[in-house]
């Protein structure tokens, strides 16, 4: 049984992240800014008042986990504003907080956090394959898809600054998932998105960290 913080847990793919976990027999921690009916219907213990953009938010966060082991820490919070080319002057503040939130959180998360982690860890960082330039053959969406390419740069970066501590780290995306951010379109529920990022998180090994994969096992391309 393993001890899973997850970031962002208050809803959609985070939420369904700890539903998935919990059922399984793992201890939850559940990190968000406000809390959620369907959340604390879980019985898992809840963080909230997080704000993942904020330093000392952060440190306070790791002040209240003091005593606890974290094995599995899921970078899942994250933000998409649309915006266009033609009206990017007006969106510039939405490409700053997506970059805030996507791509910059995860590393300060993991910072904050990093005293918290077991030995042999694993960091998840939930990412999308918008960020991947190979696969960009649409375009727009350009605060969104920076900011993910972005963190997939990080989290590589991270993977060689935590390997010395056994540590392993995955960049992971979840499938085009029916959820608020995606005006409930998509392939994929929650839950089985949930299923197979658990399963990709279960297999991560420091032999496979830095690695960037669908949560249906599918490698992919930078």
């Amino acid at each position: 049984m393993s001890t899973v913080l997850i970031t962002g847990a208050n809803r959609g793919i985070g939420l369904a992240l700890a539903t998935g976990f919990n059922e399984r027999g793992d201890t939850v921690i559940a990190v968000c800014r406000k809390t959620s009916e369907a959340l604390n219907r879980l019985g898992v213990r809840v963080e909230a008042g997080v704000d993942v953009t904020d330093g000392a938010s952060l440190a306070d966060l790791a002040r209240r986990l003091d005593g606890t082991e974290i094995n599995v820490l899921i970078n899942n919070a994250g933000v998409l504003r649309r915006d266009a080319f033609e009206t990017i002057e007006d969106a510039l503040s939405d490409c700053r907080l997506q970059f805030e939130i996507n791509a910059l959180a995860p590393l300060r998360v993991t910072r904050a956090l990093l005293d918290r982690l077991s030995p042999e860890a694993k960091v998840a960082i939930i990412t999308s394959r918008m960020g991947s330039i190979a696969d960009n053959d649409s375009g727009g969406y350009y605060g969104y898809r920076m900011s993910k390419a972005a963190v997939n740069m990080a989290g590589v970066s991270l993977a060689h600054e935590l390997k010395g501590r056994g540590i392993a780290v995955a960049l992971l995306h979840p499938g085009y998932v029916r959820t608020d951010m995606t005006d409930h379109t998509g392939h994929v529920d929650t839950s089985e998105s949930a299923a197979g990022l658990i399963a990709r998180i279960d297999a991560l090994t420091l032999d496979t960290s830095a690695g960037f994969w669908h949560a249906n096992g599918e490698s992919l391309s930078w």
